[in-house]
C-alpha cells in the first residue's frame, strides 16, 4: 500500500506520545508471548506498508556505519575506506558512529525511492526497521524513536495497541 507521507506525520503528531508511553508500559511489564504477537504483527505489517511509496527513513534518518559497512561501500566505489568517509560521513563523537554528512542520504535515488547501492547497503538499512530484531523489550526504545519516521513501526505500534 502506497504511504502518504503528509498523512503518516499527521497521524505521528496526534498518536506519537500516547504510543511511546504505551511502549514504555510493555517495556516495564511485557505480556505473555510478546516476540511472537511481535512476529505476527510484523507480517501483517509489510502486507500493508510498502516501503519505495515512502522512503522516510532515507530522506530524514542517517544509519550508523560500522567498519564493515564502510569497507564494503569503499570497495564498491573502489575506494579507500578513509576517501568514503571524507566523501560522505562524519564521526559523531558522542556516541562514536559513523553517519552521513547530508540528508537525504546520498545514495537514496529520489526519482523512485530506490537505494543506489542497496546490495551493499549498510547494515543498519538491511534491517531497518528492525520491528523484530531482537527481544521486543530490548528494542523498544528503538521503536519509540522510529515511530515518528517509520510508518511501518507506527503500524506496527497501533496494530500492538488493539491486542493487548
Amino acid at each position: 500500500m502506497q504511504v502518504n507521507l503528509r498523512s503518516f506525520k499527521q497521524k505521528v503528531n496526534h498518536h506519537a506520545k500516547s504510543m511511546k508511553k504505551f511502549l514504555g508500559k510493555i517495556e516495564k511489564n511485557p505480556p505473555k508471548g510478546l516476540d511472537k504477537i511481535a512476529a505476527q504483527i510484523d507480517a501483517e505489517v509489510w502486507q500493508e506498508i510498502d516501503c519505495l511509496s515512502c522512503a522516510n527513513c532515507c530522506k530524514t534518518m542517517s544509519p550508523t556505519f560500522t567498519a564493515k559497512d564502510i569497507k564494503r561501500i569503499a570497495d564498491h566505489f573502489d575506494m579507500t575506506p578513509k576517501e568514503f568517509k571524507e566523501k560522505w560521513l562524519y564521526f559523531e563523537e558522542e556516541d562514536g558512529d559513523w553517519m552521513n554528512t547530508k540528508q537525504p542520504c546520498q545514495f537514496l535515488n529520489k526519482a523512485n525511492n530506490m537505494c543506489s547501492i542497496y546490495l551493499v547497503r549498510p547494515a543498519d538499512c538491511a534491517g531497518f526497521p528492525h520491528l523484530t530484531k531482537k527481544k521486543m523489550v530490548d528494542y523498544i526504545h528503538v521503536h519509540q524513536q522510529n515511530i515518528s519516521y517509520c510508518p511501518a513501526t507506527y503500524k506496527m505500534v497501533e496494530k500492538m495497541q488493539e491486542r493487548l
